[in-house]
């Protein structure tokens, strides 16, 4: 016969059982802005080529590639850009100022001991869950964007190597990133601004202007040039992509951005780090290019780009907040830049400074 302690250890223990699997069944589920999805068995040039083989043969529509700049060369990393026709179309009726949620973008690199080759993409779950909270289509959208997903992971699988699902930090909740403004106490240096808040604006004009904005725009971005690593104030225009009839994306980047970004995210990481791959932020790849954006809302057209703390934050969290601390100025520098580069000639038009 059991003593009265054993059956009170029991029930205690059926109790605690009862209690965790409560908050197991509540516990929310998490997504990182970037996911894993394949590790390749092949060289990085061998992978490269493989995916650009696929990528004809599928849904999505490829609009740019870019080589990232790192200046020793000790790890190479490319972005994919692409679009998904599906995807814009469940979109077609969202407000204009929504689309970076409709770029989609796959990162190949080499990563940790061997330099083995990777391939991860910018989760567009993730994105979704940000750019798309407040609408009244966001179960269909949310939907939309696992069906992008997977448009990328069935191209992707017919890369050499392992197929995997792994999400990748910074990793939030569904709840945080429909609130998303800025990670714990960084949230001030975000100015605790939601995607749409940090839309900032860098001109306005005439609605009935927007295809003159376009042009200018694209003008002054084609006109600048990349001055290297230790330089912000140049950029390379990397795609430009309508999205529908009343928004432009341009993806732009900078040796110095692409540089800060992943040397800054790899400084506090151990995980991957090795002597021949120093560069674990590698795996960031798919944060790049940086966002110009050009709106037309029906009363005005402006043109705008992301406060860059609210952005590094949302991609690159991970690097700690002892990181954001001691490199505080590079959003702004990196911000500033951008708005030079396109007021640099927008003086030129009549309604620029309105």
């Amino acid at each position: 016969m059991k003593s009265k302690s054993t059956k009170l250890s029991q029930l205690i223990a059926l109790i605690f059982a009862f209690v965790l699997g409560i908050g197991n069944a509540f516990a929310a589920e998490e997504y990182g802005i970037f996911e894993r999805i394949l590790e390749a068995s092949g060289s990085f040039d061998d992978t490269t080529a493989a995916l650009e083989k696929a990528l004809p043969e599928s849904k999505l529509s490829l609009q740019a590639k870019r080589d990232l700049a790192l200046t020793d060369k000790a790890q190479r990393a490319r972005v994919y850009i692409l679009t998904s026709p599906a995807y814009m179309e469940a979109a077609k009726g969202e407000s204009p100022d929504t689309i970076s949620a409709q770029v989609l973008r796959i990162g190949v690199y080499e990563f940790g001991e061997g330099k083995k080759v990777q391939i991860n993409m910018g989760n567009p779950t993730a994105h979704a869950m940000v750019f798309y909270a407040g609408s009244k289509n966001y179960a269909n959208l949310l939907t939309a964007a696992k069906a992008a997903a997977q448009e990328i992971k069935d191209v992707v699988a017919k890369v050499p190597g392992k197929q995997v699902s792994v999400q990748l930090e910074p990793i939030r909740t569904e709840s945080t990133l429909n609130k998303f403004n800025g990670d714990g106490p960084a949230k001030m240096m975000a100015k605790f601004r939601n995607w749409k808040e940090s839309q900032n604006d860098v001109f306005k004009d005439k609605a009935e202007n927007f295809n003159a904005v376009v042009a200018r725009v694209e003008k002054s971005l084609a006109a600048s040039k990349d001055k290297g690593a230790d330089d912000s104030s140049g950029w390379t225009l990397v795609s430009k992509i309508p999205v529908g009839a009343n928004a432009v994306y341009f993806g732009i980047t900078n040796e110095y951005t692409e540089n800060k970004c992943i040397r800054i995210n790899s400084d506090f990481r151990s995980d991957g780090k090795t002597k021949d791959a120093p560069y674990p932020g590698v795996d960031h790849t798919p944060a790049m290019p940086m966002e110009v954006l050009v709106i037309n809302d029906g009363k005005e057209t402006k043109v705008v780009q992301y406060g860059e703390m609210w952005r590094m934050q949302l991609y690159f969290w991970d690097s700690g907040y002892m990181a954001f601390a001691k490199n505080t100025l590079i959003p702004s520098i990196i911000f500033s830049s951008i708005d030079q580069t396109l007021t640099a000639t927008a003086s030129a038009a009549p309604e620029a400074a309105k």
